[in-house]
């Protein structure tokens, strides 16, 4: 039996939920999975070479094959790694959410177990600039460099002023979502179809895939962001003395309007806006950019310059 784009079948196992159905392939399109031990084995691609090595970290319910094209460019330039966290992608399963301590932990032993040596320039997107902030707390000589994708700020919250906008924020990760119909993921796999056109035929479609069979993750993964994940980043010292690169995306992005009226967009976008630039503040060599042509999802697809200036540029600033 195969599935409806012809792959091959996928192995089953439970979703992070608790839920049946959830499955990832047999093996990753690329890389390869690395055990950690416990029964637990992550999925990592590592390409170029050279030091610092670049270590992308996705956002919530993104696997690494999402920043694919990124890091072929990056790879051009030093060493650069993709991985799935435990309970995305192609790694093992895992009860979602997670503290941002257990990712970091996690992803550590990886670059351990592949060889990857540090220190790291870490790329955290959205969710993934959280746990790069954990890293760099928490293990600062392993740091090299920080680029942040319009990253999850933990007084996001605090910083809205209308409290509709507040309450709506709080109360989205709290829903129960529905099962998607046939139809519904037969006009997703549409949409989705043109983003991915440039990656390679092996990735593609079983990326797509994955998308259609795992969308709730980045509900999953999210719902401990505001209270959890944000409670780590407070307790957490400040960032060490390192080169760090903060972008902004302002621009337009489906999912987010459709999540959102005009007005609670244009009030997140200059909440967020304000928090990122102090957080670039609060190094010496911190830099904030906004990009109001890029929205929040695929930021490093709709502007990869900007992306790829800021790597090259935390590269060549990193030792200093």
């Amino acid at each position: 039996m195969r599935t409806l784009d012809g792959q091959e079948p996928t192995v089953p196992h439970p979703d992070p939920a608790g839920r049946p159905g959830a499955a990832f392939p047999a093996a990753p399109p690329v890389g390869r999975r690395y055990d950690l031990g416990h029964g637990r084995q992550l999925m990592l691609h590592r390409s170029g070479s050279g030091g610092p090595a670049v270590v992308f970290l996705p956002g919530a319910g993104l696997v690494g094959l999402d920043y694919l094209r990124m890091h072929d460019r990056v790879a051009e330039l030093t060493g650069s790694v993709l991985y799935d966290r435990a309970g995305t992608g192609w790694s093992s399963p895992a009860a979602l959410p997670r503290t941002a301590t257990e990712v970091v932990d996690e992803l550590r032993a990886l670059l351990r177990a592949a060889a990857v040596p540090g220190p790291f320039v870490l790329v955290g997107h959205s969710l993934g600039g959280a746990y790069a902030r954990n890293y760099a707390h928490r293990f600062p000589d392993e740091v090299a460099g920080l680029l942040l994708l319009d990253p999850f700020h933990e007084d996001l919250l605090a910083a809205l002023a209308p409290q509709d906008v507040r309450e709506q924020l709080a109360r989205m990760n709290d829903q129960e979502l529905p099962e998607a119909t046939p139809e519904q993921l037969e006009v997703a796999r549409g949409r989705m179809a043109p983003l991915f056109a440039a990656w390679p035929e092996a990735v593609r479609e079983p990326l797509i895939d994955h998308h259609l069979t795992a969308w709730r993750t980045a509900w999953l993964e999210g719902s401990n962001v505001h209270d959890e994940v944000a409670a780590e980043l407070r307790r957490s010292p400040g960032l060490p003395d390192v080169p760090l690169a903060v972008l902004t995306a302002t621009g337009h992005d489906a999912t987010q309007a459709h999540l959102w009226s005009e007005a609670a967009l244009r009030e997140i976008n200059e909440a967020k806006t304000a928090l990122h630039a102090r957080l670039a503040a609060s190094v010496p060599r911190g830099v904030h950019r906004v990009l109001d042509d890029a929205g929040h999802g695929f930021l490093h697809e709709e502007r990869p310059d900007a992306v790829l200036t800021a790597v090259t540029d935390l590269l060549g600033r990193a030792g200093d």
